[in-house]
């Protein structure tokens, strides 16, 4: 890291090379936090989503599978070393606006935190006003909600993409309240949804059948290509002219922060890394991995690493996966039951996470003590006592003690 900082300040280097040299580093480090949490006294049931607004970074929006959603704040306002992430926004079980069964989606409006879109089991798509708390439109399908997702980078067009039982993709056009629009291809329902972070008419979806098609809504006829494990070898000594991902559900699927690469995740216990360019597997061997849900898992990548990760839960766990060498970096311990879903914070490269027990976990960075006590020690110095500090101590190291006795 020093290498870094001398050659930007003498210009040797790109900037940005200093900028993924720590981004990765705190991707790599990350543990459970002992010193934040967020407020425990919210969910009754199982935590089912999470997301995190991209306009300030700020506000953390979770679904339970009772219906309740909260909206947690994680600025810390009070500057302490040690705070809850208060919640500031709830729907509760006594808002006659709520889901009658469990949610299964929550996203924030990209542009603005004003309204956010939950979807669930009850068959419901709902748009809310955050300021208010009330519904300001909602849409009901014939089968259960699996996954919605709106496009963060769109500007000519304003559709949710929705996955549910049907084995159409339903696209819902917010700006004319229009729900008439499917892409067909698919044989069985459609389990996960991801609009490309970086072309906004690109979409990838993930089936029950074992497919996984990358659309560009802009065509007419059928899906822009089909996701081969095999690359198309797998089909020379067969009559079967079908393709697949993977040999079970598609339940999972993110690409990452450039849109080149899209992971996907399946009931075969595979995990696979392609490429949206060519659509080929690109063959990186992450090893097996414990996947038998029937609902949308909510995985998550590392924003501007080099190289970036993969965190997927897997029971009570979180593995995290080098992207490119398909190697278990770390395991992420610390739920007491099912992890159902994990959102990656691209500011400060931590990890939010929720599951089964009820609770929401963060994970964080984790720096060395010495720094830890030297915060410690400066939240101590708030006292009286700390102002009579000489010259000597005040100009200490940070991993020297600080403390002023009582009895002095």
């Amino acid at each position: 890291m020093l290498r870094f900082l001398s050659s930007r300040e003498t210009g040797e280097d790109n900037p940005i090379l200093l900028q993924r040299a720590e981004t990765t580093r705190r991707s790599y480090s990350l543990d459970l936090s002992r010193y934040r949490d967020v407020e425990q006294v919210s969910h009754s049931s199982s935590v089912n989503c999470l997301d995190i607004d991209l306009v300030e970074d700020r506000y953390l929006l979770s679904g339970g599978s009772n219906g309740m959603i909260f909206v947690y704040d994680l600025y810390n306002g009070t500057k302490d070393v040690k705070y809850s992430c208060n919640i500031v926004a709830s729907v509760g079980l006594s808002n006659n606006d709520r889901h009658r069964c469990s949610i299964e989606t929550v996203q924030w409006y990209p542009l603005d935190t004003g309204m956010f879109i939950t979807s669930g089991t009850d068959r419901l798509l709902k748009i809310w006003d955050t300021n208010n708390l009330v519904v300001a439109d909602h849409y009901e399908f014939k089968g259960i909600i699996y996954c919605h997702h709106l496009s963060s980078v769109a500007q000519q067009h304003s559709l949710i993409a929705v996955g549910y039982t049907g084995s159409s993709l339903k696209l819902i056009d917010m700006k004319s309240g229009s729900a008439t629009h499917s892409l067909r291809g698919h044989q069985k329902p459609v389990q996960c949804v991801q609009w490309s972070p970086k072309d906004e008419f690109i979409l990838a979806s993930g089936s029950t059948d074992g497919q996984v098609l990358l659309w560009d809504i802009r065509r007419a006829k059928g899906s822009l290509m089909k996701m081969d494990q095999f690359n198309g070898e797998g089909l020379s000594n067969s009559k079967d002219t079908h393709v697949f991902a993977h040999d079970g559900h598609v339940n999972g699927l993110q690409f990452t922060t450039d849109g080149l690469l899209l992971v996907t995740l399946g009931t075969d216990q595979c995990i696979r890394l392609w490429s949206t360019a060519s659509g080929r597997n690109t063959l990186v061997n992450y090893g097996k991995i414990n996947n038998m849900s029937r609902r949308c898992v909510k995985i998550s990548v590392s924003h501007n690493g080099s190289p970036d990760v993969i965190f997927i839960p897997e029971g009570s766990d979180i593995n995290i996966y080098n992207i490119f060498s398909g190697s278990k970096i770390d395991v992420l311990r610390g739920h007491y039951n099912q992890v159902n879903c994990c959102k990656f914070q691209r500011n400060y490269q931590e990890l939010y996470s929720g599951g089964n027990d009820r609770n929401i976990l963060i994970w964080v960075p984790n720096t060395d003590d010495a720094y830890e006590e030297h915060l410690r020690t400066i939240s101590c110095q708030k006292r009286p006592q700390a102002r009579t500090q000489s010259f000597n101590q005040k100009t200490a190291l940070p991993t020297a003690d600080t403390w002023s006795s009582d009895e002095d």
